[in-house]
């Protein structure tokens, strides 16, 4: 095996992280591409060294004509390199990167508990991490969206998402599968512009680097890292804040004392009112439902929300605010 500076790079990032641990189950998600060919090549040649069982999985969202030739492609890669293969197919073509998105993780959490694999892995990239920010600011966001490619993410009890390439550029896995001769699977629809992602992709971050800054992948996936960091903290602290302030109150009712929360700052009274939410709504809180609730912290006895979505209210009563979440 030829050790190159992205295997040392790739090493000294799943110990210093503390990525996987030794003799560990890991699923690795290979879509064909140079990404994820680089991935499972990495993870192969560091194997030796960790001990690790791996296993390939594919998902068909069966929205290219060529889907089920690039199954089998996988497959036969799979087969070449002597590692357990696993496919999940779409029962109808999924036609839109959230439903594709949504889709493929629970195939591949369905694969995962079914073969006791306890990690699943990613190719995402620096280069992803940074489209991904700038995709979520253009939509509008706050910092959690701006970092929301992080290092690893727990998806069910005992099963972890990890991103082991996300201090590596696309540029990077490009060469690396150039290298090694990799069979890199063209996906035909990342050229296609209609997809948000690929117009920022073809068109928006080469305008970046020509005429603003050449490093602006790096720079923007350096960003999400910084917020990620800071995210944790706010999260732990509101968390804090908000069992501070919290009553479970009888028939469904939740009691917030508005003192406590008066007295912290106002990033924490959102952080605090979003966790909130997060319990009671089915969706994820937007920023408006997060103002209307965080603006009761300091508003007139007896005033009140319209009610959210799936008809919770909430209502000040002199140093409470009383949310009624199955109303």
């Amino acid at each position: 095996m030829v050790w190159t500076p992205l295997h040392a790079q790739i090493h000294r990032t799943i110990r210093s992280r503390r990525l996987f641990e030794r003799d560990q189950h890991l699923l690795v998600a290979v879509s064909g591409g140079q990404d994820s060919l680089c991935l499972i090549k990495l993870l192969l040649d560091l194997q030796p060294k960790w001990g690790w069982h791996l296993g390939i999985a594919h998902c068909d969202h069966r929205w290219r004509t060529d889907s089920e030739a690039n199954a089998h492609h996988v497959k036969n890669l799979a087969l070449s390199l002597g590692i357990p293969f696993y496919l999940q197919t779409a029962n109808e073509p999924l036609n839109s990167e959230a439903k594709a998105r949504n889709w493929r993780y629970q195939a591949l959490s369905a694969i995962t508990l079914a073969n006791n694999y306890q990690y699943i892995v990613t190719g995402h990239t620096a280069s992803d991490r940074a489209e991904t920010l700038l995709y979520n600011l253009m939509r509008g966001t706050g910092a959690d969206g701006l970092q929301a490619l992080t290092w690893q993410r727990p998806l069910k009890a005992d099963m972890m998402l990890v991103r082991p390439l996300l201090e590596v550029t696309r540029q990077q896995t490009q060469q690396f599968c150039q290298d090694f001769h990799l069979p890199i699977w063209e996906d035909s629809t990342n050229q296609d512009v209609k997809y948000a992602r690929n117009r920022i992709r073809q068109e928006l971050i080469p305008y970046l680097q020509a005429n603003f800054n050449p490093n602006v992948e790096s720079a923007l996936a350096q960003t999400a890292e910084l917020l990620q960091a800071e995210v944790e903290y706010l999260e732990q602290a509101a968390q804090q804040l908000r069992e501070a302030a919290t009553e479970q109150g009888e028939n469904d009712l939740i009691r917030l004392n508005r003192r406590i929360l008066q007295i912290a700052p106002l990033a924490l009274q959102r952080r605090v009112m979003r966790q909130v939410l997060l319990q009671i709504l089915t969706d994820a809180p937007n920023f408006e439902h997060i103002e209307k609730l965080t603006a009761l912290i300091n508003a007139p006895n007896r005033s009140q929300t319209d009610p959210f979505p799936g008809g919770a209210i909430a209502q000040v009563q002199e140093n409470w605010i009383y949310i009624n979440h199955k109303s």
